[in-house]
């Protein structure tokens, strides 16, 4: 019996959010935009967090559950919706695709 498994490359779409970034929206891809538009509650929308007198806290709706976003988290739009990640396990987890 195999107990050992690799998990197969997927490539995602990251973007990390940052306080400058919170407020200026210029360089947000189109998936996380999009995802701004839609209704609060639902999954696959970010949204502010409607506890935070500062309007500075987002929130993102998982496949799994509801998820705060804090600076320097990113932001992914993987193969089942968008995902919320610490940047340790992002940077651990993934590899930068060249693009071009």
């Amino acid at each position: 019996m195999n107990c050992k498994y690799t998990k197969n490359p997927v490539a995602v779409e990251a973007f990390q959010m940052t306080l400058e970034r919170r407020w200026d929206n210029s360089d947000w891809p189109p998936w996380l935009n999009e995802a701004w538009q839609m209704d609060a509650g639902s999954v696959g929308a970010v949204w502010v967090d409607p506890y935070d007198p500062t309007g500075t806290s987002l929130i993102c709706g998982t496949q799994e559950s509801l998820m705060g976003i804090d600076f320097g988290d990113y932001i992914i739009q993987g193969v089942d919706g968008l995902s919320v990640c610490k940047p340790d396990i992002f940077d651990a987890a993934y590899t930068s695709l060249e693009v071009s």
